[in-house]
């Protein structure tokens, strides 16, 4: 048996939204992998004391280290679990999940170097961080793509009369909630018969503040706070267009779930997004904080309904790369 050391935020005790040290985690050990995680602890410095401590316990058994690894403070935690990792000589794998990254190797470049060159291999969940690692030196990076399975994401068909939009992410400026909100306000300026729904936990002070921003606008906005993956799943069936409004990304499970669920989507053209999303194809893409393009391309949809059939069936057909049973394939080469 494998046995793996995962290192990243497991916070879902803590109400925040699943990470992948929560689902790949799961799927992993389903598979047979042994794994002992750290760190659920809320505070930030015990939650490091804790990730290196666990990495020093159990050096004589662990065969990898793998490593949630961020672009924001998160990155630090990486570089302490590493500069630990290379110490102790264990086999140590960060995993890229930050979209602002690149933007890192070019600030940090000696503390990026010392995690990724010394790394057993990174992973990337796409393409796009996979190029920009390659750009600036970094050869041993393998693309595994985040996952779902697929059977828990049924396809619907959805008519766009009135417009019901769906935004699901944690509340955090990163990720531009309060543009949601001027999209839902342009639409009902031009007279469109339409709804919000914000789901998601609040990362960084923003729910209160977007529930603000929309309460001072006179706007009606669902925000259900944090759901489970059923219950999230269960509500898009009652909307019919899903919105990422992020100002960075890598590749949201979110979208990808979207994209399985038949919702048509208007994203950002950001990050790891043009990497997922082939624009017209099996999405929109549109420019960063650009509300009219938002609304452009949402009332695309409504206004040209075969078409919008044509784009969610590419967009499920592309979801089913990312369904578990292909993906595990790859981690088991990687970690066996």
């Amino acid at each position: 048996m494998t046995n793996l050391v995962y290192i990243g935020n497991k916070l879902i005790s803590s109400g925040k939204t699943a990470t992948t040290i929560d689902t790949l985690g799961t799927n992993l050990e389903a598979s047979g992998f042994k794994i002992t995680y750290a760190s659920s602890y809320k505070n930030i410095f015990l939650r490091l004391i804790h990730m290196l401590w666990t990495v020093f316990k159990h050096r004589q058994s662990t065969d990898y280290v793998l490593i949630d690894t961020y672009s924001t403070l998160n990155f630090y935690y990486a570089y302490a679990v590493s500069k630990l990792c290379k110490i102790l000589g264990l086999k140590y794998i960060p995993i890229l999940h930050g979209g602002n990254l690149p933007i890192r190797l070019i600030k940090n470049p000696k503390l990026s170097a010392t995690i990724f060159k010394n790394a057993y291999v990174n992973i990337a969940p796409s393409n796009y961080i996979k190029a920009s690692f390659k750009e600036k030196g970094y050869i041993n990076v393998e693309v595994i793509p985040n996952s779902i399975d697929i059977i828990n994401y049924p396809f619907l068909v959805r008519e766009i009369d009135t417009i019901d939009l769906l935004w699901v992410r944690s509340f955090s400026n990163l990720y531009n909630p309060k543009l949601a909100i001027n999209v839902l306000s342009e639409l009902k300026k031009k007279g469109y018969n339409c709804s919000l729904c914000m789901v998601g936990p609040d990362n960084d002070g923003s729910l209160q503040e977007v529930k603000k921003y929309a309460s001072n606008l006179g706007l009606e906005v669902s925000f259900t706070g944090k759901l489970t993956k059923e219950e999230w799943i269960a509500l898009s069936k009652n909307y019919n267009v899903f919105i990422n409004t992020t100002n960075f990304d890598n590749t949201p499970v979110s979208v990808i779930e979207a994209m399985a669920l038949g919702l048509p989507i208007v994203s950002t053209h950001v990050g790891g997004l043009p990497f997922l999303i082939d624009n017209t194809i099996d999405g929109q893409l549109v420019p960063a904080n650009d509300v009219k393009a938002f609304v452009k391309a949402v009332l695309y949809y409504k206004n040209n309904p075969k078409w919008t059939q044509s784009v969610i069936t590419s967009a499920r057909n592309k979801s089913e790369q990312f369904n578990w049973n292909t993906v595990k394939q790859k981690w088991i080469s990687t970690l066996k």
